[in-house]
């Protein structure tokens, strides 16, 4: 790389996007708003130096704006901090290509190139890795979650004025052209500029699926083919063979449309409809590409294979591909009907992904045999690499529903037909009834059975599932999931819906409870002979980073989770059978988030394996997905992190280790548990001083924000709870309970242990960087400005105490990790956060002052509360 410095292009960005985004606000609202937004800039950015006169005088302007002022200014620092994101996302691709430029140069940490190379050097055979590479199967499960506050629309136009920085990077630019991509960008700024980004009513399920599925039409179907010719180059480099047809590492499912766990909005029209609309939405994009390669192949030389099927014609390629066509027409307009509810057209469509793939090997064949191999590499291949990861529905989706839903079916069912209350049932004569019942040849349910609607919801769902297309459907997920009544229920209500393939069942463990004992129930889960039988050698257990945190705070629920996993893994392998793992993280590290190389690393050693799932939720799908470049580096990332848990597995931590996690989670969780549960002032004073009242008026998602009404933490999601942390600038959620158990190490006989793990265990190293970046985005200041305007005087010593507790956590995590600032080993990371706090900060005085005007009845301001929030979002990356 040279030596001049790599950032300076990002700076020139920033500062480009920042002076055409003033020019705009000054031609579209004035220079009298112009000389505002300046002016509250240039005071954030003293008073961020340590200007305190600066800090008052920015307070007090803010305070007193005009109502009417308020938007445009609120709305300039949003959008400001939506462009430096763009240009900072574009900047990782301009790096990257710097990385891959440099062939003097060591290779990008975590990339194909940088993995491969890795494990041959420490001893792995290329055949082992080779055989590793394609047997894995990655599912990345997308989330439809309220944390993605942008619409659909501005997304497209972020992408616009990336991909014109990435033009604007051409050094053979003529003068011509360089103001053209300058006047786009100005085009593009002022067209966002004048483009509502409030969202005026919740989306419908549809609605929200239908835009969580752009993100395969607008980056996704174009990368998945270049990830696999960059895999099967370096394959082919590193171990002398290339990836397979057929074989798909990465795949995608998803819960858009199908995770009903308290979302009454997720109906089984609603799903039937969904899954309907990714099946129209692959139809629609193989159509278009089946069209582009029929215009390529126009050869006449073919095989006897391919003459048998279209007979004596001219261009044999084209008229075999013309009846693909337009079969995927009669698919795409099929599915269309579904979504519609209209009446299906005439036709025969695709069924099945096998039924495209065989026509199209033909033609693979068929050039091979006449010599025109190199032809089928191209356009072909890319559509048959398609085929093998998105079938004919683009993702699996998930059914994801309560416990305690099921319970309350069967329990209407058993009533019904004279069975007695299932509900009141032990877990053994729940476990004997449901055995008998599955193993059994009459129906239990009657037709035409009259019960409640929440009841017919889930029956119907089975039977959504019954009808559901092949492909179309993953796995049934049960939210809440704690006996093995639980997934045996799951089985009795698919087989009494007549599901012919039915899906695998997959309890979900995320309280802190559920999670110590989830060893044990899978142990009885997998000991009985009927569930053995069905489930084969393979099981799938997920686990919930998010409710888990919640419950006991983020280091007692990731220790659980550690130890849950070890558990599992040992249950099952003790009894011959294979587990995947499916990781519920969010996007933040108080659910789960984090880097996700960083933390498949650090799983415990074996539980990786070659089969794994994880969530993608709200706003990290767009950022780590929305670009084709940066859905590479994603791509790789996650591959190369399997590869490496599986052939170079860490070490396992010493006892005195994990005696000490022990000690320190009982610390944290106490702590935690001490204010969020235990401290009766809490609620009132979450509920006064952050906007998570608000948050549920707000047209994000389609979910609400809490499992039922009314209630304290423990009815609220995890991310509401986490969002509205986050909105205040002090995330909670993500440190509390760590610093306390930190300084008790420190000070105790503990520390030499505490240093040494902190050092030498890649699984707690981990946690405490990812502590250490979210207590490094905190602003206790701007927080008690909250704090001040909007809680009762009652109130205010939890916040102070609230801020302690964070100094304490802020002190220990430098001793522990020997360092003078936060983020020193990070300084890109550190650099950015100090880049975005002038920005975010204005942001969060005027939220606080519009806040509190709101909650004193003036309901005009909900547009600048709104942007309020958008903008600290943006700002603060990972929400939620």
């Amino acid at each position: 790389m040279s030596g001049a410095d790599p950032h300076q292009p990002l700076r020139d960005d920033v500062r480009v996007l920042g002076e055409m985004l003033g020019d705009t606000v000054r031609s579209a609202e004035g220079a009298g708003c112009f000389d505002a937004v300046e002016r509250v800039r240039r005071l954030s950015k003293r008073a961020r130096g340590g200007d305190e006169g600066a800090e008052d005088e920015l307070t007090a302007f803010l305070t007193e704006m005009p109502d009417e002022e308020a938007l445009p200014v609120a709305r300039a620092f949003a959008q400001f901090l939506s462009l430096a994101n763009i240009a900072e996302q574009h900047h990782r691709i301009r790096r990257r290509r710097d990385y891959l430029r440099d062939k003097a140069g060591a290779p990008q940490r975590g990339s194909l190139e940088d993995g491969f190379q890795r494990l041959l050097a420490a001893g792995v055979a290329p055949e082992a890795l080779r055989e590793l590479i394609c047997d894995t199967r990655i599912e990345l499960v997308l989330t439809a979650h309220p944390t993605e506050v942008n619409r659909r629309t501005l997304l497209q136009k972020h992408n616009h004025i990336a991909a014109l920085l990435a033009r604007g990077d051409h050094a053979d630019l003529t003068p011509e052209e360089r103001r053209g991509v300058e006047g786009e960008l100005r085009r593009e700024i002022a067209g966002i500029w004048y483009t509502d980004e409030i969202l005026r009513r919740r989306p419908t399920v549809v609605e929200e699926a239908n835009a969580g599925l752009l993100i395969f039409e607008q980056t996704l179907w174009d990368a998945v083919p270049r990830f696999a010719r960059g895999l099967d180059d370096a394959l082919s480099r590193h171990t002398g063979e290339g990836l397979p047809l057929g074989t798909a590492p990465i795949r995608f499912g998803s819960w858009m449309g199908g995770d009903r766990d308290g979302n009454p909005n997720v109906t089984p029209d609603a799903t039937r409809r969904v899954c309907a609309l990714a099946r129209w939405m692959a139809a629609d994009l193989y159509w278009h590409e089946v069209d582009r390669l029929r215009a390529e192949l126009a050869l006449e030389p073919a095989s006897d294979e391919l003459r048998a099927r279209v007979g004596d014609v001219r261009e044999p390629y084209r008229e075999l591909l013309r009846g693909v066509r337009d079969r995927l027409d009669v698919t795409r307009r099929h599915a269309e009907a579904v979504v519609h509810k209209t009446a299906p057209p005439d036709g025969e469509p695709y069924l099945d992904a096998e039924a495209l793939r065989e026509p199209l090997m033909v033609l693979w064949r068929s050039l091979h045999d006449v010599g025109a191999g190199l032809v089928a590499q191209g356009r072909l291949l890319d559509l048959l690499r398609r085929l093998d990861v998105f079938g004919l529905t683009l993702v699996r989706i998930d059914i994801r529903q309560e416990a305690d839903r099921h319970t309350e079916a069967l329990d209407a069912v058993t009533r019904a037909v004279g069975l007695g209350s299932y509900a009141a049932m032990s877990e053994e004569e729940r476990q004997r009834f449901l055995l008998r019942e599955l193993q059994g040849r009459r129906p239990l349910i009657p037709r035409g059975l009259e019960t409640s609607d929440a009841v017919r919801d889930v029956l119907d769902t089975f039977g959504v599932i019954a009808d559901a297309a092949e492909g179309s459907l993953g796995a049934y997920v049960i939210s809440m999931a704690t006996s093995p009544s639980d997934v045996l229920a799951v089985e009795l209500l698919q087989k009494e819906a007549g599901v012919a393939r039915p899906l695998r069942v997959v309890p979900l463990f995320e309280t802190l409870s559920d999670l110590e004992g989830a060893g044990a129930a899978l142990a009885r889960l997998l000991d009985l002979p009927w569930f053995r039988a069905r489930c084969g050698d393979s099981v799938e257990v997920m686990i919930g980073y998010s409710d888990s945190a919640k419950d006991a705070g983020l280091l007692a629920a990731s220790w659980a989770l550690y130890r849950a996993q070890e558990g599992m893994l040992e249950v099952c392998r003790e009894r011959g059978v294979t587990l995947t793992l499916f990781h519920g993280r969010g996007g933040t590290v108080g659910r789960g988030g984090g880097p996700a190389h960083k933390a498949i690393s650090a799983l415990p050693p074996g539980t990786v394996g070659r089969s794994m799932r994880l969530t993608e939720q709200g706003e990290v799908i767009q950022a780590k997905y929305g670009l084709a470049d940066i859905a590479l580096r994603s791509l790789e990332l996650m591959l190369t992190a399997v590869a490496e848990a599986n052939l170079r597995p860490p070490p396992s931590p010493e006892p005195a280790w994990r005696a000490l996690l022990d000690r320190l989670s009982d610390t944290a969780k106490a702590t935690y548990r001490g204010v969020v549960r235990e401290d009766p002032r809490f609620v009132p004073y979450f509920r006064s001083v952050t906007p998570e009242p608000e948050l549920g008026g707000l047209n994000i998602g389609s979910r609400p924000a809490r499992r039922r009404a009314g209630g304290g933490v423990e009815s609220l999601r995890a991310i509401p709870w986490v969002f509205a942390w986050t909105q205040t600038r002090l995330l909670l959620p993500s440190w509390l309970g760590v610093g306390a158990a930190l300084r008790a190490a420190l000070d105790g006989p503990d520390r030499q242990t505490l240093l040494e793990a902190a050092t030498a265990w890649p699984y707690f190293r981990t946690q405490l960087s990812l502590v250490e970046m979210v207590v490094a985005k905190t602003a206790p200041n701007i927080h008690a400005r909250y704090e001040r305007l909007l809680c009762p005087e009652e109130l205010l010593a939890l916040g102070e105490h609230l801020r302690e507790l964070l100094a304490t956590t802020r002190a220990a995590l430098l001793e522990v990790m020997g360092e003078g600032e936060l983020l020193e080993q990070n300084p890109t990371l550190r650099r950015s956060v100090d880049v975005r706090n002038p920005y975010v900060d204005p942001l969060n005085i005027l939220q606080a002052e519009i806040l509190r005007r709101v909650r004193a009845g003036d309901e005009s301001l909900d547009d600048v509360l709104w942007v309020t929030v958008n903008g600290i979002a943006a700002g603060m990356r990972n929400t939620g």
